[in-house]
């Protein structure tokens, strides 16, 4: 073993493997993989081999497909085989709301090229010699790219190509301890020390207690989970060697395929279990759990009656065995927070359908900087420093349960909850407050009438949030509404270079004092990472705020992008406040301080420093409603008195609170665009309209700035434009695909409906050559198309009540 390399590795699963490969691929040969056992050791060896690409994140699902597609890939280049079995897979539906997921990730797959097809009774039969019980099945999924391969030799593979690229592998070596040096990490095991400028976490079910080293809690936790193999099945054996197809039964928490002659049937139970909850022991290894018949009795009897070849079908093995989750499911890939060139590569629990992506965009992100794809979705610092193993446990216990739940795009699931919350949380309670979780916090998301449930129910469809949300936008737009600013992101930027820093790291204008400016934030590819309020409250003081839910993303990016004479501050949880809305917004707020806020005296992007009440604030005139607004910023002590203070002076005024269904409404009405939704790490600034905040001739260097000018000069191929969609009872989401001469050309980034003008409407991409008012095409809803309309003026006032 060596006593220096560029990167290590610690763990020798798949995702360790995978992520070794990957770098060889990209070009760094000087990479070392260090196992304390041998390869698949863990929970690789005993994993059931299965690959889809069926996923709710669309980044994620083509980062699966990527993985199906490299196999072959690996066969060619090692010689080895990894097994592969492309048999198809079917996803059942025996339920309304289960057959209309199943269209909607249908329609995302047009866009995407993935061959995916919706099937009928019939069909289903056809494909499984009728060895499916059809009794309530509504229809299904199908994608032919399904399959399952060989664990072992699909790991061997990676490994192997990866030693042909200049990978090291050490075996039987055991890591006891990592240390930050000032280049890197030194890497001490019980065969001696390694350093390194890189150290990747990919240490699976070990993962945790490798994190402890370094100090790091990465928020993932081992469930024991159970397959079962079959004897021999005559049905199976009379098909002559065509392979039965993949067939994933929601309903029965279970997936089935074939193994052999006989079938291989899992279960996501709901009485599941954690394992070795406080820490995974060091001497496990090759091993396996004690069967556990009772916890899945149900269903195997649900499957016996699904499957009715199960039922004359002895049990040749039991298998039983942990695999790692984080709380939602997703992997936990990236750069860690306050951490110099420490990466995870974590909690990836289907490593047979996201390990290659997951080792490719890893490799991507550690040698270019940053990743092709949006990787928000798996990246480890959503969940930010929040996060302990109180949360952990029962969101993961959760997630496991619902595995094969159906996934609403309104629903709010209760575990661990609450448990982050402002100090107006009881307040809003004892107002009927139907809550929602950013980052862990508490929101609220609309206030129950009276004698309504406080509960949205999960829909694909218009929910009964509808009419209280509606109310909430019209007192808003009739009167006066506030809302808590406690979930954006809020960060203190000071010092005698704040406006240099500030200058580089924002593409757009950084104000003067007393103005605050819009400006997104690149990433040196010149995509979005950001989009920013600046808040100028003096030449060495500003504020900025952004997305609360992208807190650690930002911190990260703040962190490598240092300055001397810098210093910033991450306040989102120290500073609050409320923000009000309405025609009689600016009276509410002369009514509680003693300072001029006349539309001479306090313009439109203006920010203040005022006294509201009896509390220090920080008062800046913009909205995200559209409509005449300020948002009003304390410390975290004096929020409960500047309540007090609001809700007296606008009684008369018709204050009313309102959540984030109704403002997600009202930013309809101006097209405002929404972080994760229309501005991501996917988009350009020129493709969404960001490009406007752009100070294209500002002397500073900004960071993005080549690849902005670059598209600048070249026009960007698409554009995000605004639709008024002809809906039923369902609006648009996200990612329903958008048709236009009878093919598919874009999709939707967001959508919903304006209750001020009573609309449906959407926001999406087209190309940039086919871009007009008017311009009639058809949005895909539930897999229907329906007529849209595209409609690029505001839908609601022309900028007078939020400007004037």
């Amino acid at each position: 073993m060596k006593n220096h390399s560029r990167v290590v590795v610690i763990g020798g699963g798949v995702v360790g493997c995978s992520v070794l490969y990957h770098l060889t691929k990209l070009g760094w040969s000087d990479v070392m993989l260090i196992e304390r056992a041998e390869l698949t050791a863990g929970s690789t060896w005993h994993a059931a081999g299965g690959f889809h690409t069926l996923n709710g994140d669309t980044n994620m699902a083509a980062l699966q497909g990527y993985t199906i597609r490299l196999y072959k890939e690996l066969e060619a280049i090692t010689g080895m085989s990894c097994g592969l079995h492309h048999v198809g897979g079917i996803t059942l539906a025996d339920n309304t709301a289960r057959f209309e997921q199943l269209k909607a990730e249908r329609a995302k797959h047009r866009y995407m090229g993935l061959d995916t097809e919706i099937l009928g009774p019939e069909e289903i039969a056809k494909l499984t010699d009728g060895m499916v019980n059809l009794e309530g099945i509504i229809g299904a999924l199908y994608d032919p790219l399904d399959g399952h391969l060989d664990p072992y030799g699909t790991t061997h593979a990676y490994a192997k190509a990866a030693k042909m690229g200049g990978a090291e592998i050490v075996l039987h070596t055991k890591v006891i301890a990592t240390n930050p040096t000032k280049d890197g990490w030194e890497v001490v095991t019980d065969k001696g020390t390694v350093t390194c400028e890189h150290l990747v976490n990919a240490a699976g079910l070990w993962a945790r207690e490798v994190g402890a080293m370094a100090g790091v809690y990465l928020p993932l936790l081992p469930m024991a989970h159970q397959y079962l193999v079959t004897d021999d099945i005559p049905e199976i054996v009379a098909r002559g060697g065509r392979e039965f197809p993949h067939v994933m039964d929601p309903g029965g928490e279970s997936y089935l395929r074939q193994e052999g002659r006989g079938f291989c049937i899992g279960f996501y139970e709901k009485p599941c279990e954690g394992w070795s909850i406080d820490g995974t022991p060091w001497t496990w290894g090759q091993e396996l759990l004690q069967e556990q018949f009772d916890k899945i009795a149900d269903s195997i009897e649900f499957s016996y009656r699904r499957f009715p070849a199960l039922q004359r079908a002895g049990v040749k093995r039991v298998i039983h065995g942990p695999f790692t989750f984080a709380p939602d499911g997703n992997p936990l890939i990236g750069p860690v927070q306050g951490l110099r060139n420490y990466w995870s590569a974590c909690a990836v629990m289907a490593g047979f359908s996201q390990g290659g992506g997951m080792g490719l965009a890893l490799a991507q992100w550690m040698i270019e900087g940053e990743v092709e794809r949006d990787p928000r979705g798996f990246d480890v610092s959503r969940f930010g420093t929040w996060t302990s193993p109180g949360y952990t446990v029962p969101k993961v216990i959760e997630n496991y349960q619902m595995r094969f739940s159906v996934s609403y795009p309104n629903e709010e699931r209760p575990a661990a909850r609450p448990f982050r919350t402002t100090p107006m949380y009881q307040v809003f309670d004892g107002m009927n407050a139907v809550w929602g979780q950013q980052y862990g916090l508490e929101v609220v998301n609309y206030h129950a009438l009276p004698g309504e449930p406080r509960y949205e129910e999960p829909s694909f469809k218009r929910s009964n949030a509808w009419e209280a949300t509606r109310q909430e936008v019209m007192a808003v737009r009739e009167g006066v509404g506030i809302n808590e600013v406690q979930n954006f992101g809020k960060y203190r930027i000071t010092g005698p270079n704040a406006r240099d820093w500030l200058d580089r790291i924002m593409a757009g204008n950084i104000p003067k004092p007393g103005r605050l400016s819009l400006t997104p934030m690149l990433a040196h590819s010149g995509k979005i990472i950001g989009d920013f309020t600046v808040s100028c409250l003096s030449d060495h003081e500003f504020q900025l705020t952004a997305s609360y839910g992208a807190q650690g993303w930002h911190e990260r990016w703040f962190e490598q992008n240092p300055m001397e004479g810098v210093r910033v501050e991450n306040i989102s949880d120290a500073r609050s406040g409320f923000q009000i809305a309405g025609p009689n917004a600016r009276e509410l707020l002369s009514r509680v301080t003693r300072a001029d806020v006349s539309a001479e005296a306090f313009k439109f992007m203006d920010v203040k420093r005022l006294t509201v009440g009896m509390a220090n604030c920080i008062v800046q005139r913009v909205s995200y409603t559209a409509d005449l607004g300020y948002e009003i910023f304390t410390d975290h002590m004096s929020v409960r008195h500047l309540w007090d203070t609001l809700s007296e002076a606008g009684r008369d005024l018709g204050l009313r609170p309102f959540g984030m269904r109704a403002m997600m409404s009202l930013r309809l009405d101006k097209w405002f665009g929404s972080w994760g939704r229309e501005f991501s790490p996917d988009y350009t600034p020129a493709e969404t309209g960001l490009d406007r905040f752009i100070r294209w001739n500002k002397p500073a260097d900004w960071i993005g700035k080549a690849a902005a000018m670059a598209e600048k000069a070249s026009g960007p191929k698409r554009k995000l434009v605004s639709f008024i969609v002809d809906a039923k009872d369902a609006d648009v989401v996200a990612w329903e695909p958008i048709w236009l001469d009878g093919a598919v050309v874009g999709f939707c980034t967001s959508g919903g409906y304006s209750h001020t003008t009573g609309k449906s409407v959407a926001m999406g991409f087209l190309p940039a050559d086919r871009v007009e008012d008017g311009l009639m095409c058809e949005i895909e809803i539930l897999g229907e198309r329906r007529p849209a309309t595209v409609h690029l003026a505001p839908l609601w006032d022309d900028g007078g009540r939020m400007r004037g």
